[in-house]
């Protein structure tokens, strides 16, 4: 009982053990601040890859594609049985995306995806990204009247509404130029040809520059048709910005209602450049910016007849990807490696990977971040444990006489060591303890801690238009808070030992002689 009396006293009356005690405090909270920070981004990686990548894709690396989808998806069924869930076939193919905004050309390069809105959505959390709830359930590649962005801060007016009131503007206007024209040639005016700008450099702000040219020539009316549809990666036509308030915002060079031009390849040994027309039909925003900045989407079927990826005689499509959702649970190695049998590299030129495959080296990127901090954390922890060792050196010293009564009055020498390892034990329990409480809080308030430190230094802590989270994403790991614990009272300890040894071996009469 003397032992645990002695290490109270010590612990209240000895305020050099609370620096000690400071030290293992912010160690262990800085431990659980920052696994739990990490934590949260990478499960939200983790959702957001595995909802936006299928469980196994294949990839066909030749120029013509892989030619009768069906019979593909008949082998593969074979192979995988009643693990498939879902799958899906699409055509992917770099490409060059032209906006038209306030007089420029702004150009993007993306990657075009021809999907099948009927099936696509079952091997990806595709709906969920497209800004108009009418998209949700199942995508369309047809322009909707309005709705769009209906949950979203000032998003621009989109859709038929938005469309048909700029045409009839820039049907307008042109009437009016053409009518300027007219009488000056008819007045030999020829000081009115610069009155007013022409129609080939009239800035659309990204909307229908083409409309003259293209309703001499084909008869198109914007007002009542519009192109082959494409949902835009959301980065690819905006840009974002903080307002004066510090809130995010987003400024659109095209929006849901404006046409915009992309040229890519077209399929086969003889490669030539197509340059397509689209009216911009939706928005995908995953959260993800290699995507939302890359990514564009146009139905399959339309794609695959721009490509000339239709065989004339037998009327047989070719795919370039076929992408499968697995059953939960599944071991998705070895299906993959079933496929990579059934489709063998020498015979397919068909490449084969999960999605962890092919966010391989993001993921153990993460990792490795992880565990190097980790190991630095626990570095301070072990800074506080060479403090711990050297009080307690000076705490023998000082109590050299103390120790040598007690040896004297009966103490055995595991007793004396017994009272500085339970002392240890303490300032351990007591650090963590403190800094687990300290880093549970400082989690919990941690995005409006990180707005006011943006709000004392003007810096930004948190940068969402890099991220893409609005806020700072964490995870609580019971089992890694344990493990922080255990290891800070361990180091606690250990550090105790040698200080501990060196009281128990003092002999008691050298001990009371001690000046």
């Amino acid at each position: 009982m003397y032992r645990w009396v002695l290490c109270f006293r010590y612990l209240r009356t000895r305020y050099i053990a609370l620096a000690s005690i400071i030290s293992v405090t912010l160690g262990v909270a800085t431990l659980i601040v920052v696994n739990s920070v990490m934590a949260g981004f990478s499960a939200e990686m983790h959702k957001r890859m595995n909802e936006l990548l299928s469980d196994v894709v294949i990839d066909c690396h030749s120029s013509g594609g892989m030619p009768d989808q069906e019979k593909h998806l008949e082998r593969i069924r074979r192979i995988t049985g009643d693990k498939l869930v879902g799958a899906t076939c699409s055509v992917h193919v770099p490409a060059m995306l032209g906006i038209e905004h306030n007089g420029q050309l702004i150009t993007k390069q993306i990657n075009l995806i021809g999907v099948d809105p009927k099936t696509y959505g079952d091997v990806s959390d595709f709906g969920r990204c497209l800004l108009h709830p009418g998209n949700r359930e199942t995508a369309s590649f047809e322009l909707y009247d309005n709705g769009y962005g209906s949950d979203r801060k000032n998003f621009p007016e989109s859709g038929w509404v938005y469309r048909r009131a700029w045409a009839a503007y820039q049907k307008a206007y042109q009437n009016e130029i053409r009518e300027a024209e007219a009488a000056r040639k008819a007045t030999g005016n020829a000081t009115g040809a610069s009155a007013g700008p022409s129609i080939d450099s009239f800035g659309s702000d990204g909307l229908f520059s083409q409309v003259a040219e293209e309703t001499r020539s084909r008869e198109f009316d914007p007002q009542e048709e519009q192109h082959c549809g494409i949902i835009l990666g959301i980065t690819t036509c905006s840009s974002r910005f903080r307002d004066p308030d510090g809130d995010v915002g987003d400024y659109f060079y095209c929006r849901p209602g404006d046409d915009v031009r992309v040229i890519f390849p077209n399929a086969g040994e003889d490669t030539k450049a197509l340059n397509q027309h689209f009216t911009v039909v939706d928005l995908y925003e995953s959260g993800m910016s290699e995507y939302d900045s890359t990514f564009a989407f146009v139905p399959l079927d339309r794609l695959q007849e721009f490509r000339g990826m239709v065989d004339p005689t037998t009327g047989v499509r070719s795919i370039t990807t076929i992408q499968l959702k697995l059953a939960e649970g599944t071991n998705l190695g070895e299906v993959r490696d079933a496929l990579r049998r059934e489709f063998p590299p020498d015979i397919y030129a068909y490449n084969i990977q999960t999605w962890r495959d092919m966010q391989g080296p993001l993921l153990a990127a993460v990792r490795l971040e992880t565990t190097i901090l980790n190991v630095l954390l626990f570095l301070i922890i072990a800074v506080a444990g060479f403090g711990i060792l050297a009080t307690f050196f000076m705490i023998v010293v000082e109590k050299t006489r103390d120790i040598g009564i007690l040896k004297a009055l009966g103490a055995s020498n595991a007793g004396v060591m017994s009272i500085f390892l339970s002392y240890g034990l303490l300032l351990g329990i007591a650090g963590s303890g403190v800094g687990l409480l300290g880093g549970l809080a400082f989690v919990h308030y941690i995005n409006d801690i990180a707005g006011l430190i943006e709000k004392i230094t003007g810096q930004e802590v948190f940068d969402p238009t890099v991220y893409y989270f609005n806020t700072i994403p964490t995870i609580i790991h019971p089992i890694t808070i344990v493990w922080v614990m255990i290891g800070a009272v361990a180091i606690a300890v250990m550090a105790s030992v040698l200080p501990a040894l060196r009281a128990a071996r003092m002999h008691p009469v050298m001990a009371l002689r001690y000046e």
